[in-house]
Formats: C-alpha cells, sequence, structure tokens
C-alpha cells in the first residue's frame, strides 16, 4: 500500500468513527432527555424511528470505520449505505418538524402507543401509521436555540450524511 491510500484510508477510518461517536452521542442525549430525574421527556414514535435512523447511521459508521477499506469501492459502499440511512432519518425527522408547524386544527388525533401498535398490527401497518403522526408528535415538548428536538435532529441528519458523502466520495 503506497503513502497516499494509507492516508486515504486513515482519513476515512477518522472521519467515520467521528460519524459513529456524534451518532452515539445524539442518542446518548435522547436517552438522558427521557431518563433524568427531574421533567423527564417520553419519546413519541417518530422521535423513537429517529433514534432507529440514528442508530442505524451509527452501526454504518462503526464498520465503515473499522473496516476503512484501502479501495474507493468500499468507501464509496460505505458512503451509500450512510446515505441510505441518513435519507431515512431525514424523512422521518423532516414529517415530524411539518407535523409540529401543522394549524392545531389539522394536527391528527392521537393514536394508540408503540408498543400496543407493534403488537396489534404487522410491522408496514406500525410504519405507515406511526409516519401519519398523532396528536403527540406535533407537541414540541424541548427547544434550544429556538429549534424543537426534531428539528436538530433533521439539522444532524443533514451534517452527518454530508459529512458521511465527503468521507466516502472525497478524492483522495
Amino acid at each position: 500500500m503506497n503513502r497516499s491510500t494509507r492516508l486515504a484510508v486513515a482519513s476515512f477510518r477518522s472521519r467515520f468513527l467521528l460519524g459513529f461517536l456524534a451518532c452515539a452521542g445524539l442518542i446518548g442525549f435522547a436517552l438522558y432527555t427521557q431518563l433524568r430525574e427531574v421533567d423527564p421527556l417520553e419519546p413519541c414514535p417518530l422521535c423513537i424511528f429517529q433514534r432507529i435512523a440514528f442508530a442505524a447511521l451509527g452501526v454504518v459508521f462503526l464498520l465503515g470505520g473499522l473496516h476503512a477499506p484501502a479501495g474507493a469501492l468500499g468507501r464509496r459502499i460505505y458512503g451509500v449505505l450512510a446515505m441510505l440511512a441518513g435519507i431515512v432519518g431525514l424523512l422521518i425527522a423532516g414529517n415530524h418538524v411539518r407535523l409540529q408547524h401543522l394549524p392545531p386544527d389539522q394536527v391528527p388525533a392521537c393514536g394508540p402507543g408503540l408498543d400496543y401498535m407493534l403488537e396489534a398490527m404487522p410491522i408496514s401497518g406500525v410504519i405507515r401509521k406511526v409516519m401519519t403522526g398523532s396528536g403527540e408528535c406535533a407537541n414540541v415538548d424541548w427547544t434550544f436555540l429556538g429549534l424543537s428536538m426534531p428539528t436538530w435532529s433533521l439539522v444532524w441528519f443533514v451534517l452527518l450524511t454530508g459529512w458521511a458523502c465527503y468521507a466516502a466520495f472525497r478524492r483522495s
């Protein structure tokens, strides 16, 4: 392996491992807000789906960082997988932000909890029901710098998807 290939592998590895740490930190913060003793936040179904998307993106970042393929094709495959996970997260978070900005009379009625839906419905029905949203998903329980948690998730999905593309598709 020549010097430029070793540098490309090292930079890909460090960038993907940094992406994994960002995803782990975001999931850790979400769990902290849910499990803290003072004023805990109960996640709605869309919040849980966003956590799953961050976890999937984090797994791709971790696997890509640990594997760190020497060839451009291998790095691009990890980049495409990360883009797919990031785009799914973007769609979920974008839908959540849309629900939070609906006029009050257009907010869907609250539905059953995610646990009940998983027991009573097939997974395709659960996904369809969650993505149409419910009244609880439209609530804004937390803001930072004027942005709700789903809006911050949307920002992070954009940043992390862009980061994955930069790491995987940049010319060495």
